[in-house]
């Protein structure tokens, strides 16, 4: 095995959903040819209300915040691909995050990590913190550090790995157990790996979060969320919540991520071979201090992510020795990658996230998590991989030569 290609056997990935591999299932799974008039393609339910043969009376559908069928669709294609019992599809990905923290209470707290989304760190503090909700940021690649947080008010463990923007690694199935043993749910938001690359409740994860704008969606040009689990008692209440605050996505969009998850096979290996080769240039780089990318060997997390990924992914972060004005001199000098917040579609993005995605995190709390002025963090995308080193190698060249 070459030390830059994912550790699992995807061989080994049959489960409750047939004997079909991923590749097929993101194809079949939750979609049939049209039994009225044969279309391949999942139709675009554009409904808002159904006929009814008596009152109360319905044919599984009766309106469509609470339910639309393209929208089902979709929620059985990302369970299959997630090997989950049930899926909730939702407008976005933080109406998704929004829904897991409807679960708590005044009163409980939340373990997360300190180098959380900032949208993610956003809601937890200037939203949740407003309703008596208590939060702990701590180092989620050290277990002893995640165990210590926990409390007798504590009900959530919420992880990301690998984490935005710093690609840390954590341990999921060790996590897992941490908040099992402390009667608290698991809860991973999986967005950067997508469950090509990785499957959390397979490692002792209760609740999965996406965010279908991502990888998923993959043309950035839909958004959305989901929510999978294996309870079915959660599933009620993601079920309950998603009807009663009504965050769900329009048939539409539904299908756009439809269209998506179909080719998610073949672009994520692009993604990961285009990654690894630019991790590969940059890590030796004489103006980069250090490339975060778990697929180099010289990464942390590297045998962790071998253990629990079938490949590394196609984001990647790095640390210029330059301050937060030549930095972003730098993204704004690019061709081929677009300076742009979001991740996930075919095209590269490149963005600076002190004053971009993680601009919500106070600055002192920021360089405390690593989260420096000169970090750049890229979405490689399927273009050919020697433009995209090109285009870096004459940004920062203009910028720091």
């Amino acid at each position: 095995m070459d030390e830059l290609d994912g550790g699992r056997d995807r061989e080994e990935d049959h489960d409750q959903h047939g004997d079909y591999r991923i590749e097929t299932r993101s194809i079949h799974a939750g979609q049939e040819p049209d039994p009225e008039t044969g279309a391949l393609m999942t139709p675009i339910h554009a409904n808002s209300t159904y006929e009814q043969d008596a009152p109360g009376d319905h044919r599984g559908y009766e309106y469509s915040r609470t339910g639309n069928p393209t929208r089902t669709d979709l929620e059985e294609n990302l369970a299959s691909l997630e090997n989950a019992d049930y899926g909730r599809a939702f407008s976005s990905g933080m109406a998704s995050i929004n829904t897991v923290l409807n679960l708590l209470s005044a009163g409980d707290h939340v373990v997360t990590g300190n180098d959380v989304y900032g949208g993610t760190h956003r809601i937890f503090t200037q939203v949740y913190e407003e309703y008596d909700l208590e939060f702990s940021f701590v180092d989620m690649t050290d277990l002893e550090a995640i165990e210590a947080a926990f409390r007798e008010e504590t009900k959530l463990l919420w992880l990301e790995t690998p984490t935005n923007p710093l690609m840390s690694i954590v341990d999921i199935e060790g996590a897992a157990e941490i908040a099992h043993a402390n009667d608290a749910l698991c809860a991973i938001d999986n967005t950067f790996a997508t469950p090509y690359l990785q499957r959390p409740l397979e490692l002792g994860a209760d609740i999965v979060s996406h965010s279908l704008t991502k990888y998923l969606g993959g043309h950035s040009d839909v958004v959305g969320g989901a929510l999978l689990t294996n309870d079915a008692d959660l599933d009620d209440r993601f079920g309950f919540y998603q009807n009663a605050v009504g965050a769900t996505p329009g048939p539409f969009e539904c299908f756009l991520v439809l269209r998506g998850t179909k080719t998610l096979p073949v672009r994520m290996d692009r993604h990961c071979e285009n990654a690894r080769a630019l991790a590969e240039w940059l890590a030796e780089h004489p103006d980069v201090d250090r490339v975060y990318y778990p697929g180099l060997e010289s990464h942390p997390g590297h045998e962790i992510a071998r253990e629990q990924m079938d490949d590394f992914g196609g984001m990647l972060s790095f640390e210029l020795d330059a301050s937060l004005e030549e930095a972003s001199k730098v993204v704004s000098s690019t061709e081929v990658f677009t300076l742009a917040e979001s991740l996930g579609g075919v095209e590269s993005l490149i963005e600076q996230p002190a004053p971009m995605t993680h601009a919500a995190i106070p600055r002192e709390e920021r360089l405390e998590a690593g989260l420096s002025d000169g970090l750049i963090r890229v979405s490689v995308g399927i273009e050919h991989a020697d433009d995209l080193t090109a285009d870096l190698e004459s940004a920062i060249d203009a910028v720091l030569s």
